[in-house]
């Protein structure tokens, strides 16, 4: 189906809207779940390591199930996968108030929240790059601000629904918000595709000369069938009860329909499952080299010295950067910090600070004479070191300082698809990015439990955070070992007796 022209305004503000309030309601709960991890340590008992679990799902199963989200938005389109995950997010948050125990909640909050979440965040985008060509950056950058105002606000409300109704109150309420993505989803109207005359059908008395050799080989089959009937028949006469007997008349009429017949309607019909034959055995083929040229393109990508340490970089940064956002209410406790002392919920101000940090470093990343890989190995380095310092933080301010410079840090999601464009190219990026996406999720999933294990094996975050620093100041110097300019001039100075495969090299920025 092709799509008319981007409008590039128009209808497509109501889209960025839409979209930016999808991404509030549904991301609003999962980011902030470190608010509703208090009470579920309190309530079911569980290590900090095994509770976290639920967190770490709802923020990563919609990241490791992207290619799902995006086969099912390509094959449904963005509004019909909206409404559907509306209501798988509202019906996760709806069950998991009647959790009896944490295992039930790994199920109805951790993978049908998180699994309806990325669905809704593969339609917003989707729909927004159909609607928007020369402004698509400035439309992604403020409906991706969406997740990060709900984290701010999220917070201080689910605290305050908490001290209300309860918990099971306020995750009934939160569901019952989210219903309102129902609205949002009604308002993407896709963009209408182009008036294209339906294919002729073709005539199956026209069919390629491979066909042919069908009816010849086939020429007397119906002839065959007949003779085979007429003899089963025969020898059916003398010895068998009524049941037989009706067998016997079954047969004979099967065989008066099939005498019916005309030679040339049986010609007709044979031309018909050979093209279909041949047809299925194409695509089939077809699927087969899409399939192999895949793993191909994949293996060429990890061929990419810079592609390969990225994937390791973003792995490890979700491991250790992640944790902060779900823990860092239960660190201000643990720490012996009063709730009367924390002003502004230490998650809001990792929210706000976020979206100040997307806009920020995206704005940052326009400028020429800036290199976006190493403006994001910098960002690396810097969060490795506010991770580092956490466990010499012991009162409020110093914590929401932190918390802060982690949140701002952490908008350095906007700059990574910059960062994956200049190392792999435009042509690859889909291909490319799904990956990068894939270990994500994978860090984010396994991030918070390690931290909440480090913990229960320690009884203090210290040890935790200093983990977490040692993974993202890992990710951040392989990556920055793996751009250094001296690569590109090592490989001019001894070239390849035979030509290697393209690999993409990433070419570092003049003005660095």
């Amino acid at each position: 189906m092709v799509f008319q022209k981007s409008p590039d305004g128009g209808w497509g503000w109501m889209i960025v809207v839409v979209s930016f309030f999808t991404q509030f309601l549904c991301y609003g709960s999962p980011l902030a779940v470190g608010v509703l991890y208090l009470e579920w340590l309190d309530m079911f008992g569980e290590g900090k390591g095994k509770t976290a679990w639920v967190g770490s799902l709802a923020s990563g199963v919609g990241l490791l199930a992207s290619p799902i989200c995006s086969t099912c938005v390509s094959t449904f389109g963005a509004r019909p996968v909206t409404i559907f995950s509306a209501f798988m997010v509202a019906g996760g948050l709806m069950m998991s108030s009647v959790a009896p125990n944490i295992y039930f909640l790994f199920c109805s909050y951790g993978i049908i929240v998180g699994l309806g979440c990325g669905l809704l965040y593969t339609a917003t985008v989707t729909i927004t790059c159909q609607y928007f060509d020369k402004r698509r950056g400035l439309a992604l950058g403020l409906i991706s601000t969406g997740s990060s105002v709900g984290l701010f606000i999220y917070a201080a409300l689910q605290r305050e629904l908490i001290e209300l109704y309860g918990l099971d109150g306020c995750l009934l309420i939160v569901g019952a918000l989210s219903l309102n993505i129902l609205a949002c989803g009604c308002l993407m109207r896709p963009l209408q595709s182009h008036s294209t005359a339906l294919p002729e059908k073709p005539s199956l008395e026209k069919g390629p000369d491979e066909y042919l050799i069908y009816n010849e080989r086939e020429k007397h089959v119906y002839e065959e069938n007949i003779n085979i009937l007429e003899k089963a028949g025969s020898e059916e006469k003398g010895g068998f009860t009524a049941t037989c007997g009706e067998c016997k008349k079954e047969s004979l009429a099967t065989a008066n329909r099939l005498l019916s017949i005309t030679p040339r309607e049986a010609d007709t019909y044979k031309k018909k499952v050979a093209e279909r034959t041949y047809f299925c055995k194409q695509l089939a083929k077809r699927k087969w080299h899409l399939y192999l040229d895949y793993w191909e393109e994949t293996v060429d990508l990890f061929k990419n010295r810079v592609f390969s340490s990225l994937f390791i970089a973003i792995f490890f940064f979700d491991i250790g950067g992640f944790p902060p956002s779900l823990l860092m209410e239960d660190i201000a406790r643990s720490s012996n910090i009063s709730e009367e002392d924390c002003i502004i919920p230490l998650i809001s101000i990792i929210g706000i600070m976020t979206a100040i940090g997307k806009l920020v470093l995206g704005i940052l990343a326009d400028f020429d004479w800036i290199n976006t890989l190493y403006l994001y190995v910098l960002t690396l380095i810097m969060t490795a070191g506010a991770l580092v310092l956490i466990p010499f933080a012991q009162s409020y301010i110093t914590l929401a300082i932190l918390s802060g410079v982690l949140g701002f840090l952490t908008g350095n999601w906007s700059i990574f698809p910059y960062v994956t464009t200049k190392t792999v190219g435009i042509e690859k990026l889909t291909h490319a990015y799904g990956i990068l996406m894939f270990f994500a999720g994978l860090g984010n999933s396994l991030g918070p439990p390690i931290v909440g294990w480090f913990y229960d094996w320690t009884k203090s975050y210290d040890a935790a955070f200093y983990f977490s620093g040692l993974c993202v100041l890992f990710g951040g110097v392989l990556l920055l070992a793996a751009a250094l300019p001296c690569w590109n001039s090592l490989g001019r100075s001894h070239p390849p007796e035979k030509p290697l495969p393209n690999i993409y090299p990433y070419k570092v920025a003049s003005g660095v």
